[in-house]
């Protein structure tokens, strides 16, 4: 179950109209840091990001499953099935059984996966996947949503290691 203050930012971040991408964010972030503070493990990167849009769906994040031949047929039924629980409003009770079963397994799972030399290895990779247009367009969105201010004061930092050596 998703806390309480990562749901409400995904809430604020839908009543500012940002993508569902960016709302399920929100829970990837609370799932790495479940997994930095040793309330579980995750046996990769992959498998932590997974946990956290899981959440987010089931929690009524509107992230449709990933389009056919993106990923197995087995992830995108599963990814399909917490989209529709999300979307309706209909709550059983969950298998206490089950519930002990997946906390034991990832319990038994290292931490390593939210490193961040295993979050940055991640992204690099799945940014390789996309391609250079794709990679540039991502790099120019970052240069214009930058804030300015930012931009001298890294400068000044850099001025100032350089002058060091």
């Amino acid at each position: 179950m998703p806390e309480k203050e990562t749901i409400d930012r995904a809430h604020e971040d839908a009543r500012e109209g940002k993508s569902p991408s960016t709302q399920a964010g929100e829970f990837v972030r609370e799932e790495m840091h479940h997994i930095r503070e040793g309330k579980h493990g995750a046996s990769s990167t992959k498998q932590a990001i997974a946990i956290g849009l899981s959440k987010a769906r089931r929690a009524g994040v509107k992230l449709q499953a990933p389009a056919k031949g993106k990923v197995s047929a087995k992830t995108a039924k599963q990814a399909s099935r917490d989209y529709r629980k999300g979307q309706s409003h209909s709550h059983r009770k969950l298998s206490a059984t089950r519930s002990r079963a997946t906390s034991r397994a990832l319990k038994r799972e290292g931490h390593s996966a939210a490193s961040r030399q295993s979050l940055s290895r991640q992204a690099r990779s799945s940014a390789r996947q996309r391609g250079a247009v794709a990679r540039r367009g991502s790099a120019m969105k970052a240069v214009r949503t930058k804030s300015r201010s930012q931009a001298p004061r890294k400068a000044a930092g850099t001025r100032r290691n350089n002058s060091s050596r």
